[in-house]
């Protein structure tokens, strides 16, 4: 285990992105200097001591002051809100998209009703991370405030003084091989969509003419009725997907196991898929013959062309996930 690197890591990982390079150098050369020409890990641990917390080290390479919270919890602090504003926004989305479509009576046109949904969506997760900040800065605050008889060093993620024993309990992730929390909340996000079309492709995909006032629906594109045969099946993938982007979270890197759950995952998800848009009743015939007319061509050929094509682009896009999976864990 390279306890260098490691405190290299943590101390670059809290800059900006631009500054890690020059820094990480700088660190590598002056605990270089520090250590002995023969060293062993007890001198490492030495020196690693003398420069102390990453947190502090790395808050003294920043221009911005931290007066609200002071270094002794703004780490934890920091850490905390990252991890808990992306979870919580999903689930503001997830909820409103529920709300809106249990409501949803069918008098409001429907791209009204989808851009009424993306602006409901864009002010909740906006309401939602003020909510989150608001409370949990006030909660560090009092922390902070009712702490002052004690030692001020900075705190690890633990609650505990800091030392280079904290390192052991931290993975080394090259960046390559890192899964970021905008990465989960992306695909977590994904999931809402593509479920909401699932279950209100009759008020969603479909033909749409101008009305004159917008855009109007003229007729669905998918037997809603064909499409909720599957709802068991369906909620299984969801469940999955769900599961994934957790344990992406909790695991914070790609591993064999994360790659290994993504290709369970993206090879269930594809079958039930395939079986789904193969069922011959699943396209509205009129739908069908509208396109075709567009593309003078003949009803049947347009529907094989348009099946086929959405299959290999879903076969092809699982495939490059599970190949991109396992050579990402692979990194060392």
């Amino acid at each position: 285990m390279n306890l260098t690197e490691i405190y290299i890591q943590e101390v670059t990982r809290r800059l900006p992105e631009k500054n890690r390079e020059d820094i990480a150098l700088e660190l590598r050369s002056t605990i270089g200097d520090m250590l002995p020409d023969d060293y062993n890990e007890h001198d490492v641990k030495e020196v690693l001591e003398k420069l102390g917390n990453p947190a502090a080290l790395a808050s003294g390479y920043r221009d911005q002051p931290m007066h609200l919270i002071g270094p002794r919890y703004f780490d934890v602090y920091l850490s905390l809100l990252k991890m808990i504003i992306p979870i919580a926004a999903v689930i503001a989305v997830i909820s409103m998209i529920a709300e809106y479509f249990i409501s949803f009576g069918g008098e409001e046109a429907v791209m009204n009703a989808v851009l009424n949904m993306m602006g409901e969506g864009i002010w909740r997760i906006i309401e939602v991370g003020i909510h989150v900040f608001f409370w949990l800065t006030v909660v560090f605050v009092i922390l902070e405030r009712t702490d002052k008889g004690k030692e001020q060093h900075p705190l690890s993620a633990s609650l505990k003084k800091w030392t280079p024993e904290d390192l052991k309990t931290v993975i080394y992730i090259p960046k390559k091989k890192a899964i970021t929390k905008l990465e989960v909340f992306g695909y977590l996000m994904w999931t809402a969509i593509w479920a909401t079309f699932y279950f209100y492709a009759n008020h969603l995909l479909g033909i749409y003419e101008d009305g004159g006032e917008g855009l109007k629906f003229v007729m669905p594109a998918l037997n809603q009725d064909v499409l909720l045969h599957y709802w068991p099946i369906v909620i299984v993938v969801i469940a999955l997907e769900i599961g994934l982007a957790l344990y992406k979270l909790l695991k914070g890197q790609w591993t064999k196991k994360v790659a290994i759950f993504n290709t369970i995952v993206e090879l269930f998800a594809t079958v039930v898929f395939i079986v789904i848009v193969s069922n011959p009743n699943l396209i509205n015939q009129e739908s069908i013959t509208y396109m075709s007319d567009l593309f003078t061509t003949s009803a049947k050929q347009f529907e094989i062309w348009l099946i086929g094509g959405i299959i290999i682009i879903f076969v092809v896009s699982a495939a490059i996930s599970i190949f991109d999976g396992f050579r990402k864990a692979r990194i060392r």
